[in-house]
């Protein structure tokens, strides 16, 4: 029997993830998770076989997660579902440890495809993350200014860039208003930008939204 722990905020999401996977694999058990927190103690109490796991989640985003499993040498498969489109952050998970990345607009097909990969033991990487994966060892050392950014300081970045303001990106990622200034802060300051505007240009140029 696999296991599978699927991390995601909202139920509506882990539902139809269970009933996609349920009329594919006919010996699975289930397990779910809310948050961040909630995955890492799931993660240390039991033995699963595929982790899918959300980036967006209230508190600790997912990245945090992924970074965490690493450092603990925890070796679970990850499939990283995310709403975000693949050049704004699919090689940022795999730097992570993810095993496979997509996104949720994904085809039921596709998903089906990463996990049965994924649970042969093999890294699931879509023709678009080959080629931005190809793209970086190209120019392994010429970083750009995005990458120089922390996982928070990047998710502030690409919400921003989306023309969210600061009170609203607080409240998507469950985090205090000073503390997502202080990541825009820290982002103009990395980037060598002075506005919104400027991370927005950036953005656009350089196909990130």
């Amino acid at each position: 029997m696999k296991k599978i722990l699927i991390a995601d905020d909202h139920q509506v999401v882990r539902k139809g993830l269970k009933q996609i996977l349920e009329d594919e694999f006919s010996d699975v058990e289930f397990g779910e998770a809310e948050n961040a927190a909630e995955t890492l103690q799931k993660v240390s109490e039991k033995k699963w076989d595929l982790l899918i796991l959300d980036i967006n989640m209230p508190g600790r985003s997912g990245l945090e997660v992924l970074h965490q499993l690493k450092e603990e040498k925890n070796m679970l498969p990850v499939l990283v579902l995310s709403m975000h489109a693949e050049e704004q952050i699919a090689v940022r998970t795999f730097k992570s440890g993810a095993w496979g990345y997509l996104s949720k607009d994904a085809a039921d097909t596709d998903l089906v495809k990463a996990i049965h990969q994924i649970l042969s033991g093999k890294k699931y990487i879509s023709p678009r993350v080959a080629e931005l994966l190809a793209e970086q060892l190209e120019n392994p050392s010429g970083k750009a200014p995005h990458e120089h950014l922390s996982d928070r300081e990047y998710e502030t970045f690409i919400h921003l860039a989306k023309g969210k303001t600061v009170s609203q990106i607080a409240k998507e990622v469950s985090l205090s208003i000073p503390t997502v200034s202080t990541f825009r802060t820290r982002a103009l300051d990395k980037m060598k930008m002075e506005t919104n505007s400027d991370l927005i240009r950036y953005a656009v140029d350089n196909k990130l939204i």
